[in-house]
């Protein structure tokens, strides 16, 4: 069991009978004598995808999640789902939906992932907050790009668009922010 005093950003606990994720998390102490500290917490249900908020008092307990974080890598795409493996284990899951959808575009075969693992299930799946792709289409160099912050759209070799310096061309490798989906820099 938990306090929810020691409640942080990226926490997982069990509510419901599910896993959840704290987003965010505010603490907030009355005025009134005898007033507990509450503790409001914006959480994400990992099984649903819903996003909760619920104000827990500082002493209340909460069940830990059977939860665990594992190193995996991304096979390949089969249809509409990815395929994953495990790195410790070597067991291999398909999964689809928006779990899939969201993060596809920055996979590449061999990628590495976070695979968020409740009950032998895969749960969550992340990406690192940086990946390197390649510029597979993008309108020629700017003149005098480098004088002017000009932006032009870039297809990379996953079929996501990002908007990229003027100066860049087609078949260099860039890094991307996967959290905002923009350009960082020249890998």
């Amino acid at each position: 069991m938990i306090n929810a005093s020691d409640l942080k950003r990226g926490l997982v606990f069990q509510m419901d009978d599910a896993p959840c994720v704290v987003l965010d998390i505010n603490q907030q102490s009355p005025t009134a004598r005898g007033g507990n500290t509450l503790i409001k917490t914006k959480y994400r249900n990992l099984m649903t995808g819903q996003v909760l908020q619920k104000t827990f008092k500082a002493g209340d307990r909460i069940d830990e999640a059977d939860f665990n974080r594992r190193k995996g890598q991304f096979l390949y795409a089969s249809g509409d789902n990815g395929v994953f493996m495990d790195n410790e284990s070597y067991e291999q899951y398909e999964i689809g939906g928006d779990m899939y959808a969201d993060i596809k575009g920055y996979l590449l075969e061999g990628g590495e992932v976070s695979l968020g693992i409740f009950n032998d299930q895969v749960v969550s799946l992340e990406v690192p907050q940086i990946v390197e792709l390649t510029v597979t289409e993008t309108a020629p160099a700017l003149k005098n790009a480098t004088a002017t912050a000009q932006t032009k759209e870039a297809i990379l070799e996953t079929g996501i668009s990002v908007q990229v310096p003027g100066y860049l061309e087609s078949g260099e490798t860039i890094k991307v922010d996967t959290r905002e989906c923009r350009f960082v820099s020249r890998a």
